[in-house]
């Protein structure tokens, strides 16, 4: 024997693993014509070592060479799962049946793959034929349940996980099963009860115990949840999953909370990706103490993540955020493209990831792709809306009133709230107006309060479900629902898939169609509809002038304009921005730095808490040294929400593209900040294009680059309009549609009276 071979024996006979590897590596690298067994021994030990990669490697190697060997086609289709590379595990063990139809292992994992492919049909036929030759498998059982369940057939896949759990108690994934069920179903009661039952017959089962404050967090239970888990941490307090359990369940209610737990789970089981993965998020989030300081930590230990080759969406999808906060363009393409990742978020329900998508469209076939991604999202969320649907109640009798209902976590003291206050501040008697909010903190600030105030009823439940919050919308028989939030932070989107109004309409969070047929409606304007309606899901609601006007609460003249230009305070002129960087990408950076070597002297400010972070001082001012423009004309002002007075040191602001500005657009004209946009052929191209229209300024809008910079570089050099605008802009906002508030609540008011009584 191969004295390789003789080692590698003995390392596995003394459980030495990974000892083994190289010396059976080292030997097929030698002589590939080994028998099969050894690949077979290597593929198993690198399995083991969770070297799937090179595990793949491998076995395609092996495979080729031994092509009729059933047991090397079983152990590449479970490497290709472990990689959820599911199609080519297919492909594999659907081989290895040809070789012999009647392996149980190789039939176990092939239904095992076709679930994962959420194939509930031809995973039914697989498990149904194993359950058949063995009926008294608990595992042939719970996963012909889980088959059935994918289908829709919840009675007969709850009876199928019941008789798993009475065949073996102490299979606890068939527990879970049945919680995930119930839970689903939007039981939660019933769902903990079994959980007690599951954990009399498997006491401490660790599973078990964070199952039940996964049931109670998928309800919305975060304060139940999180008192739940504190209850643990004298028993279990050096234990990573109880830390990680409470460090999500407390990310929306105490930060400061979350972190200290997540990273403690970090530290104490530091080879946990789904731990380490929570921590970057965290840190992404972290807006408290040195935000860029956070974000740079996060960065960091993304790098580790990334080395990882993670290759779950939502692993993907924290890792494509922090790349995006410090700009990391030349690593995002480590996590995937455009079209398989927006198809696989949307895919697994993840809209929030498909806001980042926006900024990074080049053509019209991408703007479509885009608009299928959020049409994935919409079909599935509705699919599971109507397995499960709401009570409707009787029609009301007609009172003459109209009843408006608008939701959004967001009708605070936020963005979304101050362009939703005109309507609050001038009311219109046809109406009656219900709100519904979902969030999580724990006082109302003065903004809430005044909504509240305003309103017929204030429904504010943070920790009511999906379905709950339709049927309690349902219930108060509105005639038209306005979303506000899109599926941005504590907004629930997926609320409008049961159709709780019988008309329903998104209108400002979201700059896109949600993605929803059950959305009847985008509110709009004449500037920013976009001219190809097929980009659009919805039928635009066309405001007269403006789908925008200017609330007084943050739109004041408690922000002070400092008199003069800043070019003269200065001494150079000053292009800048205070857009989120997931706004930004190489083209548009590119267009910004040809802006600045077109204006000799000028420099560009960036106004963001990012500014702190040493990745994205470095990425960008590495892109605008690639555009020909010195690093030392780049300058950034580390500052978050009291960005305003900012304003007084930038002469221009250049928009983003193709994802316009919006608030950040209002801000800079209010403060007298000339704004210089591109425009596009979608809605969220044409955001700040409405803005400077109903502000007088259209002609700084334009669909051509060349002519964008043409637009900067030309008021660069016209000291008398920038210093007209800097002194007479917001009296100009305030006498056009953006500041006449009381137009614009009447006309939003007509404009919504006609859509529910159009024959009034």
């Amino acid at each position: 024997m191969d004295e390789r071979l003789a080692a590698a024996d003995a390392a596995l006979k003394a459980g030495r693993g990974e000892d083994a590897i190289p010396l059976l590596i080292a030997v097929l690298e030698a002589d590939p014509n080994q028998s099969a067994p050894v690949y077979r021994i290597l593929l198993t030990q690198l399995y083991r070592a969770k070297r799937l990669e090179e595990g793949v490697t491998w076995g395609e190697a092996a495979v080729k060479r031994y092509p009729r060997d059933l047991e090397l086609y079983n152990l590449l289709g479970v490497l290709y799962r472990r990689l959820a590379r599911y199609p080519e595990a297919l492909a594999a063990l659907d081989q290895a049946v040809k070789l012999n139809p009647n392996n149980v292992a190789v039939q176990s994992n092939r239904g095992n793959v076709l679930l994962d492919l959420d194939d509930g049909v031809r995973g039914e036929a697989v498990f149904t034929r194993l359950v058949r030759a063995d009926p008294r498998n608990a595992e042939f059982q719970r996963q012909l349940g889980r088959a059935l369940f994918k289908q829709g057939k919840r009675a007969a896949a709850m009876s199928r996980a019941r008789q798993a759990v009475a065949l073996q108690k102490t299979l606890i994934d068939a527990w879970m099963d049945m919680a995930g069920m119930l839970n689903e179903e939007h039981k939660t009661a019933e769902a903990e009860e079994l959980l007690e039952k599951a954990l009399v017959a498997n006491p401490g089962a660790q599973k078990l115990i964070e199952a039940r404050a996964i049931v109670l967090r998928r309800a919305q239970q975060m304060r139940r949840a999180d008192a739940y888990l504190v209850g643990l941490l004298p028993q279990y307090g050096d234990a990573a999953w109880l830390h990680y359990q409470l460090g999500v369940t407390v990310a929306d209610l105490d930060r400061e909370r979350a972190n200290f737990h997540i990273r403690k789970a970090v530290e104490l089981d530091p080879d946990n990706l789904d731990h380490l993965m929570a921590l970057i998020e965290t840190m992404e989030r972290t807006r408290t103490g040195d935000e860029g300081g956070n974000i740079e930590e996060a960065y960091q230990l993304a790098q580790r993540a990334i080395a990882l080759k993670p290759t779950n969406e939502g692993h993907l999808k924290i890792l494509n955020e922090v790349l995006i906060r410090v700009c990391a363009f030349d690593e995002m393409p480590k996590i995937g493209d455009f079209k398989t990742l927006g198809r696989a978020w949307a895919s697994t329900g993840r809209h929030t990831a498909l806001l980042k998508q926006l900024a990074h469209v080049k053509s019209l076939e991408d703007r479509y792709e885009l608009l299928e991604q959020h049409l994935i999202w919409g079909r599935m969320i509705e699919a599971e809306a109507a397995k499960n649907p709401i009570r409707k109640p009787p029609p009301r009798p007609r009172d003459g009133k109209i009843r408006l209902g608008f939701m959004s976590s967001d009708l605070r003291a936020h963005p979304v709230g101050y362009f939703a206050l005109p309507l609050f501040e001038q009311t219109d008697d046809r109406f009656e107006i219900y709100c519904y909010s979902f969030y999580q903190g724990a006082v109302a600030d003065r903004v809430q309060e005044f909504f509240a105030s305003r309103s017929t009823a204030y429904r504010w439940e943070p920790e009511v479900h999906s379905r709950g919050a339709a049927q309690m919308i349902a219930d108060d028989q509105l005639d038209i629902l306005i979303e506000l939030g899109g599926s941005t932070h504590m907004n629930r989107l997926d609320v409008m898939a049961y159709r709780p109004a019988p008309k329903q309409a998104s209108w400002l969070g979201y700059p896109h169609s949600a993605g929803l047929s059950a959305i009847d409606y985008l509110i709009t304007d004449p500037y920013n509809t976009p001219p190809r309606r097929d980009l659009l899901v919805e039928t635009p609601l066309i405001m007269p002038k403006t789908w925008i006007a200017l609330g007084r609460m943050i739109f004041s003249d408690s922000h002070l304009i400092t008199p003069g230009l800043p070019e003269d305070r200065n001494g150079r002129l000053t292009f800048g921005t205070a857009n989120n960087p997931h706004k930004y990408n190489r083209e548009m950076l590119e267009l910004w730095a040809q802006v600045l070597r077109e204006t000799p002297g000028s420099r560009f400010m960036f106004i963001r808490p990012e500014g702190s972070s040493a990745t994205f001082r470095r990425n960008l001012i590495a892109e605008f040294e690639r555009g020909g423009v010195d690093g030392e004309r780049i300058v950034f002002s580390t500052i978050r929400a009291q960005h305003m007075p900012f304003y007084n040191e930038v002469d221009i602001s250049l928009d983003t593209l193709p994802l316009t500005g919006g608030t950040t657009t209002t801000e800079s004209l209010w403060m007298g900040v000339p704004v210089i946009s591109l425009i596009g052929e979608a809605f969220f191209e044409r955001l700040s294009a409405s803005i400077l229209a109903n502000c007088g300024l259209a002609d700084l809008a334009t669909e051509d680059k060349a002519e964008f910079v043409r637009l900067a570089v030309g008021l660069a050099g016209d000291r008398a309009r920038r210093l007209a605008l800097r002194g007479n802009l917001r009296e100009q906002m305030k006498s056009g549609p953006l500041g006449q508030t009381e137009q614009f609540a009447r006309d939003f008011f007509d404009l919504i009276a006609r859509t529910v009584r159009p024959d009034a």
